[in-house]
């Protein structure tokens, strides 16, 4: 009971509640003040224009959320004014419709915003078919009332913002530390679940793909933000949290452990894993706990906890060289002295994000030059010839518009053939819920067919217990209010509350309710069907053939990111800043790989060409990249030897090995390779430095000198990092080729 009434109260205190109460006041006030000055005729058309444009409401810049609406308010206008003087002549109405639903949809290429934008310009055409106008006064006075309406709800959303300026980041913060500490578990599992592991992996990249969306969202809302005036004291915690977060998910991706490596060195000694395991976990559970705390404001919990996990992972070091003994204990010794160091790290960013929430004096300082983190924005290009660029079949925007336009014009003609009597409902759910991949569209279909049977089952309930218009009235606006408050997080939930409030509009105009529910549904399943059908049969985009383009980018930027590395070794002060942003793209890049994959697996089974083999592709992108963020890592946080030839030896097959990988996908002509037995050499060497220093603490040992001093350590942590993730890294780039050889041959060559 405790744990549901914590999250009512997370929920009641969300930005996503805040923006359905937004919508609330935007539909109340309108009615209300229209209704008293005796004007209530005119309130609809507001209304309308108040709802069409509440989605380009998201987090972010608020420049860009304003230039959206804006945007948004013209485009639902001209939409409608055509639409309804359109609507006389049927085979201009069809040709109207056409062109609307396939230019409006082409404006997704422009990104996530844009679709939003393009969704209100849908929704607004659907919706004129409901409006019932018919001289060229009422339409334009309609026209005009509905542009009054979206700048009211613009008006309604600035205040809003400036009543809680900090609230959508506050949410995108505390649903990015959520989404870190379940990643920083399901990490800790993959630690001793050696059966379970490709299971857990793949559900790390949607993980990984979440945290990656919100922290673009975060770089929008609070780097733009600075970079157009100066930071606030509670902006500046803001950042300190954001930037924390950052290393927090970059130290963990810098360490996918080599899992076979690890296995075979613990072997039947798992125990000595048990302490870092349950570390990560506790680490987890108190990132999931601050983000809830962000929400709630609520006291800071005490640090106990995770200092005592941290000093039992620190012993399981000890006790692990006391019941192995040197120098057979060391690899393993030197294997749980790097996770510590990991871990450890990782504890000073949760108390830094710790230190800040709880008000710490001088806990607010980000020494970020504001010229530097502009540069880590991920800018839109809105130029045309993205859109003419797009204008071919190659493109999943352009097919996935056709395909709806088909699906919108043939929903249209049913309705018209067997005369339904609210055929726009129809073509309302095919707009919600058809989406450019098939996986997605069907998940979301099942989710409005049985949100909406839900709906109308707890409908027709009421019905029976009651035929009161306030009733309804108030289970119109209050179910409406809630389901856009969760449209985003449960579209299930959100589907039946709009089914409610519907049902509850035409009730209080159409006294017989059961038709109404009957119609609902039925339409509902209607346009479900065409939506799935069409994805599936009409220009139908299958991840498996989707991929290239982007395992093309994934692979060039696990090449930049592998040299930027090299530079980072020779002068890490120097080459920080550009690592960083290498670092952020190469991540993006897997998360795009990654949410591809999670794609994929949502397509039919026969449409999962080599699904295995994709797999293993993504996941050789995946370990590559974790690899090179180690050794970043590592060098980032020790004072570290000068990189030696054999290493740029090494740095220089594997970048060949991944831009080979990249040729063989392109058919480009491959390069001179680097002679085996120079690269073997090199490979020798990093591993003899390894066993020189290891021989010579063993020398020591014998000698009395037990004590370990902190630059022998650290030699010797380096030797072996470099030279076992060195090795690792060859191997991974070999294979990766082998796989790219396989995946042309299979997919690439037969599109």
């Amino acid at each position: 009971m405790k744990e549901k009434l914590k999250q009512l109260e997370l929920f009641l205190k969300s930005s996503n509640f805040d923006r359905g109460i937004r919508l609330g006041v935007a539909i109340a006030v309108p009615f209300a003040l229209l209704y008293f000055l005796g004007f209530f005729e005119y309130a609809p058309a507001v209304v309308v224009g108040a709802v069409l444009n509440t989605p380009g409401d998201i987090p972010g810049s608020i420049k860009r959320k304003v230039n959206a609406i804006l945007i948004s308010i013209g485009l639902t206008m001209v939409i409608t004014a055509i639409l309804l003087f359109s609507k006389p002549f049927l085979p201009l109405l069809i040709l109207v419709l056409t062109v609307i639903s396939f230019v409006v949809s082409l404006i997704s290429v422009y990104g996530f915003r844009a679709s939003l934008v393009s969704f209100s310009g849908l929704l607004a055409m659907v919706i004129a078919f409901a409006i019932q106008k018919e001289t060229a006064h009422d339409i334009l006075v309609h026209v005009a009332l509905m542009g009054i309406g979206g700048l009211w709800y613009l008006l309604v959303s600035f205040i809003f913002q400036k009543l809680a300026p900090k609230k959508d980041q506050n949410q995108l913060l505390s649903d990015t530390l959520l989404f870190i500490g379940e990643y920083l578990k399901l990490r800790a599992k993959l630690l001793t679940k050696k059966t379970k592991r490709d299971e857990l992996l793949k559900q790390t990249f949607v993980l990984q793909n979440k945290i990656n969306e919100k922290h673009e969202t975060l770089r929008e809302a609070l780097l733009t933000a600075r970079k157009r005036s100066g930071r606030s004291r509670y902006e500046e915690k803001q950042l300190l949290i954001f930037v924390s977060s950052i290393r927090i998910f970059e130290l963990i991706e810098a360490k996918y452990l080599d899992y076979k490596m690890i296995d075979g060195i613990f072997g039947g000694r798992k125990e000595f894993l048990k302490a870092s395991k349950r570390l990560n976990k506790i680490m987890g559970n108190h990132l999931i706990l601050l983000s809830e705390l962000l929400i709630q404001n609520d006291k800071i919990p005490n640090k106990e906890i995770l200092l005592k996990a941290l000093s039992k992972a620190n012993e399981s070091i000890t006790n692990y060289i006391d019941t192995v003994k040197l120098p057979e204990a060391r690899e393993g010794a030197l294997v749980l002295k790097n996770l510590y160091d990991y871990q450890e790290q990782l504890l000073q960013e949760i108390r830094a994000i710790r230190r800040v929430m709880a008000n710490v004096r001088d806990a607010s300082k980000v020494s970020l030059k504001r010229q530097d983190s502009s540069q880590f924005l991920t800018l839109q290009e809105y130029r045309l010839n993205v859109l003419t660029q797009n204008l071919s079949l190659d493109s999943t925007i352009f097919r996935h518009s056709l395909r709806l336009t088909i699906a919108i014009v043939f929903g249209y003609l049913l309705g018209l053939l067997f005369d339904i009597q609210n055929t726009y409902w129809i073509l309302l759910t095919i707009i919600v819920i058809m989406r450019p991949s098939y996986g997605l569209t069907k998940e979301r279909s099942k989710d409005r067919v049985i949100g909406t049977l839900i709906g109308a089952f707890i409908a027709v309930g009421i019905v029976f217990i009651t035929q009161n218009l306030v009733v309804y009235a108030v289970l119109a606006f209050v179910s409406l209010i809630l389901a856009f408050s969760l449209i985003q997080q449960n579209y299930k939930s959100a589907a039946a509350l709009i089914t409610i409030s519907i049902i509850f509009v035409y009730s209080l105009m159409n006294p017989n309710a059961f038709e109404v529910i009957q119609y609902r549904v039925i339409d509902t399943i209607v346009g479900a069907l065409i939506a799935v059908v069409a994805n599936y049969l009409i220009l139908p985009s299958w991840e498996a053939n989707n991929l290239k383009k982007i395992l093309l980018n994934a692979l060039k930027m696990n090449k930049k990111y592998l040299l930027v590395t090299q530079e980072l070794y020779q002068d890490p002060a120097m080459h920080k800043l550009s690592y960083n942003l290498v670092r952020k793209d190469a991540f993006l890049a897997i998360s795009n790989l990654n949410a591809s994959f999670q794609r994929l697996t949502q397509d039919p089974k026969s449409k999962q060409k080599e699904f295995e083999l994709i797999y293993e592709i993504v996941t050789l992108n995946q370990t590559m990249i974790s690899a090179i963020a180690s050794i970043g890592n590592f060098i980032i946080n020790h004072k570290t030897t000068p990189a030696s030839s054999d290493f740029n030896v090494l740095i220089n097959k594997i970048s060949n090995n991944l831009q080979a990988s990249w040729d063989i996908i392109e058919h480009a002509e491959i390069k001179k390779k680097i002679a085996n037995e120079t690269v073997e050499d090199a490979k020798d060497k990093l591993l003899d430095k390894y066993k020189q220093l290891s021989n010579l603490r063993d020398e020591n040992i014998k000698k009395g000198n037990t004590e370990l001093d902190t630059e022998t350590l650290h030699g010797l942590q380096e030797a072996y990092l470099i030279a076992n993730h060195m090795s690792w890294l060859k191997s991974l780039s070999e294979s990766l080729k082998k796989a790219t050889e396989r995946y042309r041959s299979s997919i690439v060559d037969e599109q």
